[in-house]
């Protein structure tokens, strides 16, 4: 676990995630997804399902960051919601498990703070990353004992609609390191090389990259609007 943390450090992790309606959806491609981000210098990977995660490490030897995306009719959450994705998760074993860490309940009216004293119970050398979406969640994450703070949901959810994560030279990355004891991935909208460097040099101890580099439909997007206008 402790060579995992201290590899990425500095680096860049590559999300490599395609959802069911997404044209790249497969395990086998997400496996040879993350083979290309290997081969290009990514530390890590994070992906999607435990069927993805087991054929990702088919392909690498990197740390990965594990979540399932599932949704629940009485809960806005949906990245790693419950305790039955948590043990998904753990048939593959990435070193480490994101979950949403917002101030929203969880299916059944739990809150994170049980769900975490839940997954720590259970799992208790498991290495967890929060997925915050304002610096007052971060805050709350670091002080439950989570051993990643990330920035995944800025600006994706109602208490952060406001919120953009690069604003005033990604300010709000700036105030999460300054505010936390735990290392800061920064996740959400870094979508250039400059980007990536700027929140490694404010602080971040990681970053994740991942519709600019393993969503074609999306870059491709870009480039034809951009001859439209």
């Amino acid at each position: 676990m402790k060579k995992s943390l201290e590899s990425i450090k500095g680096k860049l992790i590559v999300s490599c995630q395609a959802l069911p309606q997404e044209p790249l959806h497969s395990s086998f491609i997400m496996g040879r997804m993350a083979f290309a981000a290997k081969e290009g210098g990514a530390a890590g990977i994070r992906a999607n399902t435990r069927e993805d995660i087991a054929e990702i490490k088919k392909n690498v030897d990197l740390p990965v960051i594990g979540i399932v995306k599932r949704d629940y009719d009485d809960s806005e959450i949906y990245i790693t919601p419950t305790m039955k994705e948590i043990e998904e998760l753990m048939e593959v074993k990435p070193e480490i498990i994101a979950l949403d860490a917002t101030s929203a309940l969880r299916p059944g009216g739990k809150t994170l703070d049980e769900f975490y004293r839940e997954i720590r119970s259970a799992y208790h050398h498991q290495l967890l990353m929060a997925d915050c979406s304002t610096i007052e969640e971060a805050i709350h994450a670091d002080e439950l004992g989570f051993d990643f703070i990330g920035t995944t949901l800025v600006g994706y959810t109602k208490q952060s609609a406001d919120l953009k994560i690069e604003t005033n030279d990604f300010e709000i990355i700036r105030t999460i390191v300054s505010k936390v004891s735990h290392p800061v991935i920064a996740e959400g909208n870094i979508n250039t090389p400059e980007k990536a460097r700027r929140v490694i040099e404010l602080g971040a101890y990681s970053v994740v990259v991942g519709s600019a580099i393993t969503r074609p439909q999306l870059i491709t997007k870009a480039f034809a609007d951009a001859l439209k206008a």
